[in-house]
């Protein structure tokens, strides 16, 4: 009996087995589409294609999930190569490399697809004419080449869509608003942002009235904010930005009581915030930068408890802001007031938000002093004050230097007219410890540069331009050890170039430790304002929100710096920028500066170099800006290297410079001609003047060696005369000290 029932369970098993085991079509159009990758192999080997890595079958054998995110494939593909796979319900090959186009025939043959995900791919083309099933639930497309119009037929089936994502493609056209009308009730994500549609958007999300998050942002969207979005009451995230959307925010926005993030940041709104703002109380994130909006914060605003960010930078807001009571804003992190019209003090009740890491308050109106309660911010890592009307600027940063958190300092235009905080008002200084950022720009602070800047060990940044600074640069900047970026210019120093700037470890070597490479991804809590290119001409200026994107940079324009640009200045390897214009340098420009590689700007106009244009410059690859006008330089103009490819004006007052970009010729070849030729002569001289002292030396020797050889007179005559010239010697050497003995003792 036994061996009948073993029989039985072997026969169950493989039963069993070939139940589970993949479809001959199915493995054959899994293989033809591995086949199609480049790299890395998948490994697929084995019989049955169900027990493959990233692949999931039915009870029947059918291919129902291909799962292969995130793989580093490689390659082309095919509709062909899975349009075998009739089954398949779930379809991700997100996070690869893949290259296609998404045909009318591998979507029809996929009519049980549920899930659709090819995000970050290579993937492009136009979307076919509709989705692949009416079992679709969520389609990702996002960051890929796709392109064209989305059409008006590709939601027909998508009675079951529950999330859409197109962002970071290239799809033109408008918006589509039939997606509310065919999709089902419970769609709940949709995403068209970082492409180029235009237009308005036209009536239909209030359909959707299940949605939950509507992205729209980076586009070119224009027209009135959508009115019948206030329909959506189930919206959580409604993020627009940097589009051209005008009009104001209607109150009716009080009906999205679940809206957590309204992101409206560069448009065109304008009007006043809405009063009942307050009545979104579960809103945390509210960005309404570079706008027009204008009247006074609204009162309301102070019942939003759940808000952790306010972003209303650029626009035409006003009012007194210290009426505002921030106190019940226990959440709040990030508060950026910057950039508009708002007056009173600083609001001493914003030091009961103990969660606030940034503050921005810089060009408004406020006035006053700063308070000592800011130290009770213990996670204060950003401020920025600057261009208001604040006074006493050594109680100011007597009180900041507690702030132990604290990473960016800006209070440039704050303090007008007042002096610089000296070693004797900071004395036993020991604060700023994390400090990363120093800006004091803009003020017309007098006095010189303070020995405690030099404690300052994480400083990476440090701004004191357009000031009355007097004195020398002082060369313990070239000790600190994270400085990279030292913006001194429009002030009164004096002195030479100190050599040792030309040692700041931070623009000599590459960053290698851990904490080094911290400071390059290193992000700031809000973002700051700096110049597109940091350039000669440059007036526009940028939102900059990481510290790799601040330039390496030594700007010493402007001032009464004199001497000779040091050679050691070769040693600043990374150095991108370089301005020393405006100054009374001397002396010519050293061949050293080829060295700095990375360098973008040179920028020594307005000195007093003279000499020649080192052509050792050519090698400067990265240049963008050229200028070394009005100083004393003679000659030509380097041929053949990038040099001739700036403006007259980088090269124009230097009488005696000339060729191109020049408009005086240096004639035909007269002074590369004069050059070579003395180049020539000096070749020809150094030979000859080592043959005439050899020929010297041998003449003269033998001259008198010979005749004491050969004639046998002179040659007693010689050694008669050398003997006579040692014991005068001897007598002097003897008598003359023994003289003065004598004398000493009569004394």
């Amino acid at each position: 009996m036994a061996h009948p029932f073993l029989l039985f369970l072997l026969f169950s098993c493989i039963i069993s087995t070939n139940i589970h085991a993949c479809k001959q079509p199915e493995r054959s159009s899994l293989l033809s589409f591995a086949f199609t990758l480049s790299s890395p192999p998948l490994n697929w080997t084995s019989l049955d294609c169900c027990h493959w890595k990233g692949i999931t079958c039915d009870q029947d054998g059918w291919v129902t999930r291909l799962l292969l995110p995130s793989k580093g494939l490689k390659g082309g593909i095919s509709p062909f190569s899975l349009a075998n796979l009739t089954h398949l319900t779930h379809l991700n090959l997100s996070h690869n490399s893949l290259y296609g186009s998404l045909e009318t025939q591998f979507f029809l043959s996929l009519n049980q697809l549920e899930i659709l995900d090819l995000s970050y791919n290579c993937l492009f083309g136009e979307l076919p004419l509709s989705l692949p099933s009416i079992n679709i639930r969520r389609v990702d497309l996002s960051s890929n080449h796709f392109f064209g119009a989305i059409p008006s037929s590709f939601f027909q089936q998508a009675s079951n869509l529950t999330s859409f994502n197109v962002s970071n493609n290239t799809f033109t056209g408008s918006v589509p608003s039939s997606i509310c009308l065919h999709s089902s009730p419970s769609l709940r994500l949709l995403d068209f942002s970082s492409n180029v549609f235009s237009g308005n958007l036209a009536p239909g999300l209030g359909k959707c009235s299940k949605l939950q998050v509507f992205r729209a942002g980076h586009n070119n969207l224009s027209g009135l904010f959508p009115e019948d979005i206030y329909n959506v009451t189930k919206l959580e995230e409604i993020a627009l930005p940097l589009n051209s959307l005008h009009g104001p925010i209607s109150d009716r926005i009080a009906n999205l009581t679940n809206l957590a993030i309204l992101d409206l940041y560069f448009n065109q709104l304008n009007g006043e915030l809405p009063h009942n703002l307050g009545k979104l109380s579960k809103l945390k994130l509210l960005t309404l930068d570079f706008n027009n909006l204008e009247g006074s914060l609204p009162q309301s605003l102070i019942n939003c408890t759940n808000l952790v960010e306010l972003h209303l930078l650029n626009n035409n807001l006003e009012g007194d802001i210290s009426m505002l009571d921030f106190s019940r804003l226990s959440q709040l992190t990030k508060l950026d007031l910057r950039m508009n019209n708002f007056s009173g003090t600083v609001p001493v009740s914003l030091y009961s938000c103990r969660s606030l890491k940034a503050i921005g308050l810089s060009r408004n109106h406020l006035e006053g002093q700063i308070q000592a309660e800011i130290i009770s911010l213990k996670s204060l890592s950003f401020i920025c004050f600057g261009h208001n009307r604040f006074t006493n600027l050594t109680g100011a940063m007597k009180i900041l230097m507690s702030c132990k958190s604290l990473h960016v300092l800006m209070l440039d235009g704050a303090f007008k007219g007042e002096g610089m905080p000296s070693d004797d008002d900071m004395v036993d200084f020991d604060g700023f410890q994390n400090l990363r950022f120093l800006s004091l720009f803009n003020s017309d602070l007098t006095g010189q540069m303070p020995v405690w800047l030099s404690k300052l060990k994480n400083l990476e940044i440090l701004r004191l331009d357009f000031n009355q600074i007097t004195g020398p640069i002082p060369s313990w900047l070239g000790t600190m050890p994270r400085l990279f970026h030292i913006y001194l210019s429009d002030n009164q120093f004096s002195g030479e170039f100190p050599k040792q700037l030309c040692r700041l470890p931070r623009l000599v070597y590459e960053p290698n430790t851990a904490s080094q490479l911290d400071d390059t991804s290193y992000e700031f809590e809000l973002p700051i304002f700096g110049s597109s290119n940091f350039g000669i001409f440059a007036k526009q200026t940028v939102l900059q929100q990481k510290m790799s994107s601040v330039p390496a940079m030594i700007r010493l324009s402007i001032n009464n710096i004199s001497g000779y640009i040091p050679a050691e200045i070769g040693q600043l390897h990374l150095l991108r920028l370089l301005f020393l214009d405006s100054n009374t340098f001397s002396g010519v420009i050293p061949n050293q500066i080829s060295n700095l590689k990375n360098l973008e700007i040179l920028n020594l106009s307005m000195n007093h170099l003279s000499g020649r244009i080192p052509l050792s410059l050519a090698s400067l690859n990265f240049l963008k800006e050229f200028n070394v006008s009005y100083n004393n330089l003679e000659g030509p103009i380097p041929t053949g290297t990038q040099l001739q490819s700036f403006n007259t004006s980088a090269f124009e007052g230097n009488p005696k410079l000339c060729g191109v970009p020049l408009p005086n010729k240096c004639g035909p070849n007269k002074d590369m001609d004069v050059d070579n030729k003395n180049n020539k002569d000096v070749e020809n001289v150094i030979p000859w003047f080592y043959i005439f002292a050899a020929s010297g030396f041998i003449v003269g020797f033998w001259g008198v060696f010979g005749s004491l050889v050969i004639n046998k007179t002179c040659r007693y005559a010689y050694f008669r005369f050398i003997d006579n010239l040692q014991d005068m010697l001897l007598y002097v050497m003897i008598t003359v000290p023994l003289n003065r003995m004598k004398r000493m003792l009569r004394g």
